[in-house]
């Protein structure tokens, strides 16, 4: 009983010391820079929104993506401090990700189609910081990217019926917290990008099915971030 009554006292002693402990400030000269720079590296999952078509109503098709697979992301931080709470960020970089397409016919698995991404990337966005607490920001952010697709994706010795639209824009919001260590800023961060265009491009193809069941794909990017600063 002794023992359990002293170790108790050492357990409450310990965490008093701990809460009453000064926290030192790492990089206190950070945020107050005009400029600063550093990179990204970032996974991600791409998706579509899809509107099935007339044709895919009355024929008891579905198309959708029903299985997400990782991508990455590689991006240049270029920071803007405006005030205190105010950043505005542009991260060029290239996005790599896939989407498989998959076609129900009466509720039963029927096709694919595998759909490669290969972005440009050229994202303009607005940060808004909390009041730094000890060495770490929690803050939002919103903007808009532009992206354009590399990747050719209509191949029909390949099997590829479906074609996209290359150039995309996106609206995106998202949210993070910078962690201040000893000699750069590290910060994780998920944002949700929303394409606002119709990105599927109908062409003469042998095998129309595939596009003549959706009126529209439009991209959505989940990213998870990781910045060194």
């Amino acid at each position: 009983m002794k023992r359990l009554v002293f170790l108790l006292f050492l357990l409450i002693f310990s965490i008093q010391i701990f809460s009453q402990r000064v926290v030192s400030r790492n990089l206190p000269e950070h945020d107050v820079k005009r400029f600063h720079f550093g990179f990204t590296l970032g996974i991600n999952v791409m998706d579509f929104k899809i509107q099935p078509s007339d044709f895919a109503t009355q024929n008891s098709v579905v198309p959708e993506v029903s299985m997400l697979v990782p991508g990455f992301n590689i991006n240049i931080v270029s920071n803007l401090r405006i005030n205190n709470f105010i950043d505005l960020r542009f991260l060029p970089g290239i996005g790599f990700g896939q989407r498989t397409v998959d076609y129900f016919l009466d509720l039963a698995y029927d096709s694919s189609q595998e759909l490669e991404s290969s972005y440009l990337e050229f994202p303009f966005m607005i940060k808004y910081k909390s009041t730094r607490l000890d060495n770490y920001r929690p803050y939002i952010l919103t903007g808009m990217n532009i992206r354009y697709d590399l990747a050719k994706n209509f191949n029909e010795e390949d099997q590829v019926f479906l074609k996209l639209r290359p150039f995309d824009i996106y609206t995106e919001l998202g949210f993070g917290i910078d962690f201040y260590l000893p000699y750069f800023r590290f910060s994780t961060e998920v944002k949700y990008a929303m394409g606002i265009r119709n990105i599927l491009d109908k062409v003469n193809t042998s095998e129309p099915f595939f596009q003549d069941a959706a009126s529209f794909f439009r991209s959505n990017i989940l990213i998870i971030s990781f910045h060194f600063e």
